[in-house]
């Protein structure tokens, strides 16, 4: 459900967030929070000493900010919710099964019919398609059904205040937050979002709001929560300025199994090319040039690790979210919803498996520039 339009008030005289693919909650020992939610005090010495620097900054009144941080507050949960440990992490074929189902491709399929104009003016303006960009809002959000429920103001000054292993980040995407509202007219109690800050349906971080959502519709408002075309078009933006290629591919099948994999890894970097992925018998089909980047893709599953060739187009969508199985899952529910649009089969769940990975370089999970699980 799209939640209400948001109120929109003036106040005053926005990809790296955890994404959990993780399964236990123990504490760690700086989240020792509070067994229910608490006022801020905004006297408090880093509250005071915060609301100066947006004052000297920005130009904020002291005042108004004062009390606004007096009716913002601290949520456990949030810090709990954060602090989740990397004790066990989905499978790809685990992973994809939770997006990949015929519940979300039909409903990806009903957005495109309903609001096809908005989606090919998106297209038109990003070169993205538009099943990608309905791929990235249907994994972010089920196509706006799961934006989050957290304040951002709450979300964004729990983790800004009381989290300290990452209060540098935070405390700027709060910063950018407050600008944020201030520019875009909205009341900055009343957006909500992800536990760690996200908003939206495309799920953006307030400095990415700032830096890539598009007034899609030229209503003058830039509008994640309700308005598909700024959805759409955000999206779309966000994706060119990362390097999508427009008509290029993003991925392609591959076959490694009789591949020399040695000095390779799963760095999310296309430090390869097409043409050095082939000299090492690593099969796969591409009308793209030898010369192309590409990074070979390896996807952990129950036989063994499925593998994939991801160029530039693969890379851009890891901007969005840190994530080899991200980026592969929006891109195979593109494909889903473009298959089932065209009335053909959907395309296979995974290429020829093998059993020897790359060596990991990084989690699997990773620091998002826009989103964060709700």
């Amino acid at each position: 459900m799209i939640p209400e339009r948001l109120a929109r008030r003036a106040f005053g005289p926005s990809r790296r967030i955890f994404r959990a693919l993780l399964l236990t909650i123990p504490l760690a020992p700086w989240t020792v929070a509070p067994a229910a939610a608490q006022a801020f005090d905004p006297q408090r010495d880093d509250i005071a000493a915060f609301i100066a620097e947006l004052a000297q900054k920005h130009g904020f009144e002291p005042a108004p900010l004062t009390a606004l941080f007096a009716q913002a507050e601290s949520k456990p949960f949030i810090l709990q919710a954060i602090a989740k440990p990397a004790e066990r992490t989905l499978t790809w074929d685990e992973y994809r099964s939770k997006f990949l189902i015929e519940r979300r491709i039909s409903r990806g399929v009903e957005v495109h019919d309903q609001r096809q104009a908005e989606l090919e003016r998106a297209q038109a303006a990003s070169g993205v398609p538009a099943d990608i960009i309905l791929g990235i809002v249907g994994v972010e959000t089920f196509y706006g059904e799961n934006i989050g429920k957290h304040r951002v103001i709450d979300a964004l000054a729990t983790l800004a205040f009381d989290y300290p292993p990452r209060q540098k980040f935070f405390r700027n995407e709060l910063e950018q937050y407050l600008v944020m509202a201030r520019e875009e007219g909205i009341d900055p109690l009343v957006p909500v979002g992800s536990y760690a800050g996200a908003m939206g349906l495309p799920q953006f971080m307030p400095s990415s709001f700032r830096s890539y959502a598009v007034d899609g519709d030229a209503d003058g408002k830039r509008d994640l929560w309700n308005d598909w075309p700024d959805v759409f078009s955000s999206v779309g933006n966000y994706l060119k300025v990362h390097g999508w290629k427009a008509g290029e591919p993003v991925l392609a099948a591959a076959d490694a199994s009789n591949a020399n994999l040695a000095g390779l890894d799963d760095k999310l970097a296309l430090t390869e090319t097409v043409g050095s992925l082939r000299a090492r018998s690593v099969k796969f089909e591409t009308g793209l040039p030898s010369s192309a980047p590409a990074m070979l893709v390896a996807l952990k599953v129950a036989a063994g690790t499925e593998y994939r060739v991801g160029f530039t187009n693969f890379y851009a969508i890891t901007r969005y979210n840190r994530s080899h199985m991200y980026a592969s899952a929006v891109n195979d529910l593109a494909d889903a919803i473009a298959a089932t649009r065209a009335g053909l089969p959907l395309p296979a769940a995974s290429g020829p498996p093998a059993t020897a990975p790359l060596a990991p370089s990084e989690p699997v999970s990773g620091w998002s520039t826009t989103t964060s699980g709700t």
